[in-house]
């Protein structure tokens, strides 16, 4: 029978020979013991969550698309009713101020007619200067001369008759002045007007013939 040796202990796990180093990794569990592995779903899930994500991208810059398309018609829309707006406002005003004005030419007729016969006198004199000065600021213009082509847009022919010294038909007498405001005509010139002579030869031609004649003019 033998004694067994005080202050050792017996480790069965140090196999034969071996060192207590062996045993110390042994006793060392492996790096795949130590952590489980990542599943094979994860990768997939995270492709799908990532796939998702970009179909709401997209469907997110179509809607602001179509939203930004919107804005850009209503404010076109917009600009398009201001300036109907202000071209109306334009109009109604020249409308205005053109019916006023109208309601005036008789006035503004006796005025022309008292100062071609030499009564615009006095006190009377003031009032029609100053009558004057402010439909000329809302811009009223008179038109109408003798000796200018007749234009039937604003003339009106209240007398007709031939001469011989116009080559075509001619404002001889404006019997009443028109009105303007801008390119409106609110009340058209009320003339006589005169044609060429039937079978006369205009002057211009006559002459132009009597060149032909003699060989052209005579060289000084």
């Amino acid at each position: 029978m033998s004694e067994e040796t005080p202050g050792f202990e017996e480790n069965p796990d140090v196999p034969s020979g071996g060192t207590p180093d062996d045993a110390a990794e042994a006793a060392e569990p492996t790096s795949a013991e130590e952590g489980p592995a990542a599943p094979a779903g994860d990768a997939s899930s995270k492709t799908a969550e990532t796939a998702g994500l970009t179909a709401q991208l997209d469907q997110i810059r179509s809607a602001l698309s179509e939203r930004t398309g919107d804005l850009q018609r209503l404010q076109a829309e917009y600009q398009n009713y201001r300036r109907r707006v202000e071209r109306d406002r334009v109009t109604v005003k020249e409308i205005a101020v053109a019916t006023l004005l109208t309601e005036l030419l008789p006035v503004l007729d006796d005025v022309g007619r008292a100062r071609d016969h030499g009564e615009l006198v006095g006190g009377f004199k003031s009032v029609a200067e100053s009558l004057e000065t402010v439909v000329a600021k809302m811009g009223l213009q008179q038109f109408g001369k003798e000796g200018e082509p007749f234009d039937p847009t604003i003339h009106e022919a209240l007398m007709h008759s031939y001469a011989p010294d116009v080559t075509e038909t001619t404002c001889v007498a404006i019997l009443q002045p028109g009105y303007r405001i801008g390119e409106r005509t609110i009340r058209p010139a009320r003339v006589a007007v005169a044609e060429p002579q039937p079978g006369a030869t205009p002057a211009a031609k006559e002459e132009k013939s009597a060149d032909e004649e003699s060989g052209g003019p005579e060289e000084g």
